[in-house]
């Protein structure tokens, strides 16, 4: 993996998933001025769907929806209010037209009022879009939305850390994310530190799984020190009986990723150098995913079978 501080997958999938987890609580952190005029108790809706079918055409540069969440006021009224959020990883010269876009086409389908959000992950400390502005001979239009920099809570991490909302936890694993891209020992000390936080507040099971597989698709480590990692966990988790994270499940997990890897080079090296030989695959299947990484750049060189053959002797 590069020293790039997030792994190099859509930087707000994850978000997404935590958001979904933990939407009351995304409102306390982010939004907390929401909090206490929305009715619970009658619990709220998201509307994937609803959002892509509206943002489908859009041509304003990259689309990628985010969380609708539909929730109903205190009021008791059939009024309802839609909560629009984005995570954006990296600057984006249209992303403040982008969320005007959602916001009209949002309110022109379903005219209801609605709370539009920024959660601003990138690392420049000086890119801040809050509002959209746009207008011709004395007409005009200006959207504004809820922006937050996560960079913002750097000199806050002490108080992060004793925040049990879990987007304090995310933000924390966030900037430590970014803080030890150059030193993944340092990262993998802090990403134990952090689960064993989440322990020590006596979390539920699925509570503390939710929030490790955020922390664990942010601090990402290489084979060798991820499995220090697992180790130094399980010996933690027997500590405190509680054996969540290094279970089968999270094995299994590791495993299916790295059978998927192979897969994919072997069906690479097919299209490249033609049927493999059993003898070759099973070599192939038994490599470790950093070495199973290195041959599907390595394979790219590959002129013939004798390539492939060169490169697997100088594994054993």
């Amino acid at each position: 993996m590069t020293d790039s501080a997030l792994p190099p997958t859509e930087s707000d999938s994850p978000w997404k998933e935590l958001i979904e987890a933990f939407f009351p609580e995304f409102i306390r952190f982010f939004l907390p001025v929401a909090d206490p005029e929305i009715d619970w108790e009658r619990g709220y809706e998201f509307l994937d769907k609803e959002l892509q079918q509206i943002t489908a055409d859009a041509e304003v540069g990259r689309r990628y929806a985010d969380k609708l969440v539909k929730v109903w006021t205190i009021a008791g009224q059939e009024a309802w209010v839609l909560v629009h959020i984005e995570v954006q990883g990296a600057q984006e010269s249209n992303f403040a037209e982008r969320m005007y876009v959602y916001r009209y086409r949002i309110y022109d389908r379903f005219a209801v009022p609605i709370a539009s959000v920024a959660i601003l992950a990138d690392e420049s400390p000086s890119w801040r879009p809050i509002t959209f502005e746009t207008g011709l001979w004395g007409s005009s239009d200006r959207s504004e939305f809820v922006s937050i920099k996560l960079l913002d809570y750097l000199d806050r991490m002490d108080q992060l850390l004793e925040d049990e909302n879990p987007f304090a936890i995310a933000i924390a694993a966030h900037l430590r994310a970014i803080q030890t891209k150059q030193d993944r020992q340092l990262r993998k000390q802090w990403k134990l530190e952090l689960l064993k936080l989440l322990y020590e507040r006596g979390l539920s099971r699925e509570r503390i799984v939710g929030l490790f597989k955020f922390i664990d698709w942010l601090l990402s480590l290489p084979e060798g020190l991820e499995l220090e990692f697992r180790s130094e966990l399980s010996a933690y988790e027997q500590e405190r009986r509680m054996p969540y994270i290094t279970s089968i499940e999270r094995i299994g997990r590791k495993e299916g990723f790295h059978q998927g890897e192979v897969a994919v080079v072997l069906r690479q090296l097919s299209r490249r150098l033609g049927q493999l030989s059993a003898a070759q695959t099973a070599q192939i299947q038994g490599l470790t995913l950093e070495q199973v990484e290195e041959l599907s750049e390595s394979l790219l060189d590959f002129a013939s079978v004798t390539d492939l053959e060169s490169w697997l002797s100088q594994q054993q």
